[in-house]
């Protein structure tokens, strides 16, 4: 039988890694839209499902800021 490695992320490293609060990650998981496991009072998320997390968010090409013009620049 093989084992597949998976990596966890707790909420807090979730906030770091997408620069965004702790309560914000918090709130994903309390409205089901970020999928967590609650192991001994704390939350873990799979990398797996933090990735369908954000490629479900993902905006379309044409939508994306221009970084040569400047994020929200309507010119």
């Amino acid at each position: 039988m093989q084992v597949v490695q998976e990596t966890y992320y707790t909420l807090s490293e979730i906030a770091e890694k997408l620069k965004v609060s702790y309560r914000t990650v918090y709130r994903w998981v309390q409205a089901e839209e970020l999928a967590a496991y609650k192991l001994k009072g704390e939350y873990r998320v799979a990398e797996r499902d933090l990735n369908e997390f954000l490629e479900a968010r993902r905006t379309p090409r044409s939508q994306r800021p221009n970084p040569d013009r400047g994020e929200g620049d309507d010119a």
